[in-house]
Protein backbone atom coordinates (compact mmCIF):
# COMPACT_ATOMS: atom_id res chain seq x y z
CA UNK A 1 0.00 0.00 0.00
CA UNK A 2 1.51 3.36 -0.86
CA UNK A 3 2.60 5.28 1.55
CA UNK A 4 2.04 9.14 2.80
CA UNK A 5 0.23 11.47 0.28
CA UNK A 6 0.27 8.77 -2.25
CA UNK A 7 -2.86 7.37 -1.99
CA UNK A 8 -5.27 10.28 -1.51
CA UNK A 9 -2.91 11.73 -4.74
CA UNK A 10 -4.73 9.06 -6.82
CA UNK A 11 -8.55 9.96 -5.50
CA UNK A 12 -10.42 12.19 -7.35
CA UNK A 13 -11.85 15.57 -5.85
CA UNK A 14 -15.26 13.69 -4.84
CA UNK A 15 -13.47 10.77 -3.16
CA UNK A 16 -10.92 13.01 -0.97
CA UNK A 17 -14.81 15.22 -0.04
CA UNK A 18 -15.85 11.34 0.91
CA UNK A 19 -13.48 10.19 2.55
CA UNK A 20 -13.20 13.36 4.99
CA UNK A 21 -16.44 13.37 5.59
CA UNK A 22 -16.23 9.61 6.36
CA UNK A 23 -13.41 10.48 8.72
CA UNK A 24 -14.86 13.11 10.74
CA UNK A 25 -18.16 11.34 11.39
CA UNK A 26 -16.46 8.08 12.21
CA UNK A 27 -16.53 9.08 16.23
CA UNK A 28 -19.99 10.20 16.17
CA UNK A 29 -19.51 14.03 17.32
CA UNK A 30 -21.64 16.39 19.19
CA UNK A 31 -21.12 18.67 17.03
CA UNK A 32 -21.31 18.41 13.13
CA UNK A 33 -19.90 21.73 10.89
CA UNK A 34 -19.73 20.82 7.19
CA UNK A 35 -18.32 23.58 4.92
CA UNK A 36 -20.01 22.84 1.38
CA UNK A 37 -19.77 19.50 2.03
CA UNK A 38 -21.15 18.34 -1.76
CA UNK A 39 -19.18 20.55 -3.75
CA UNK A 40 -17.20 17.92 -5.53
CA UNK A 41 -19.84 15.76 -6.30
CA UNK A 42 -22.60 15.09 -8.71
CA UNK A 43 -26.37 15.30 -8.09
CA UNK A 44 -26.81 11.60 -7.17
CA UNK A 45 -23.54 11.71 -4.36
CA UNK A 46 -24.80 14.87 -3.13
CA UNK A 47 -28.18 13.44 -2.05
CA UNK A 48 -26.81 10.64 -0.92
CA UNK A 49 -24.57 12.44 1.94
CA UNK A 50 -27.60 14.58 2.19
CA UNK A 51 -29.28 11.45 3.74
CA UNK A 52 -26.59 11.03 6.01
CA UNK A 53 -25.50 14.25 7.02
CA UNK A 54 -29.44 15.31 7.65
CA UNK A 55 -30.14 12.20 9.64
CA UNK A 56 -27.53 12.58 12.45
CA UNK A 57 -29.57 14.88 14.40
CA UNK A 58 -32.28 12.26 14.83
CA UNK A 59 -29.90 9.41 15.28
CA UNK A 60 -27.35 10.96 17.37
CA UNK A 61 -28.70 13.47 19.16
CA UNK A 62 -25.72 15.90 17.42
CA UNK A 63 -26.18 19.13 16.42
CA UNK A 64 -25.71 19.73 12.44
CA UNK A 65 -24.51 23.36 11.00
CA UNK A 66 -23.72 23.23 6.87
CA UNK A 67 -23.19 26.04 5.07
CA UNK A 68 -23.52 25.60 1.29
CA UNK A 69 -24.18 27.98 -1.83
CA UNK A 70 -26.28 25.16 -2.95
CA UNK A 71 -29.84 25.38 -2.77
CA UNK A 72 -31.11 21.90 -2.92
CA UNK A 73 -28.65 21.58 0.38
CA UNK A 74 -29.97 24.08 2.34
CA UNK A 75 -33.70 23.71 1.45
CA UNK A 76 -32.90 20.18 3.19
CA UNK A 77 -32.36 22.14 6.28
CA UNK A 78 -34.71 22.27 9.03
CA UNK A 79 -33.56 25.85 9.79
CA UNK A 80 -31.99 28.43 7.41
CA UNK A 81 -30.04 31.57 7.82
CA UNK A 82 -28.76 33.68 4.83
CA UNK A 83 -26.00 36.09 4.83
CA UNK A 84 -26.47 39.14 2.94
CA UNK A 85 -23.93 41.71 2.77
CA UNK A 86 -22.61 40.89 6.21
CA UNK A 87 -25.95 40.30 7.86
CA UNK A 88 -27.46 37.37 8.87
CA UNK A 89 -30.97 36.79 8.04
CA UNK A 90 -33.51 34.64 9.66
CA UNK A 91 -34.91 32.52 6.67
CA UNK A 92 -38.24 31.50 9.12
CA UNK A 93 -39.25 35.28 9.61
CA UNK A 94 -41.11 37.06 7.51
CA UNK A 95 -39.92 39.30 5.24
Amino acid sequence: MPVGGRVTASLSGGERQRVAVARALVNKPALVLADEPTGSLDSELRDALCDVLYDIPRRWGASLLVVTHDATVAARADRSVRMVRGSLLDESTPR
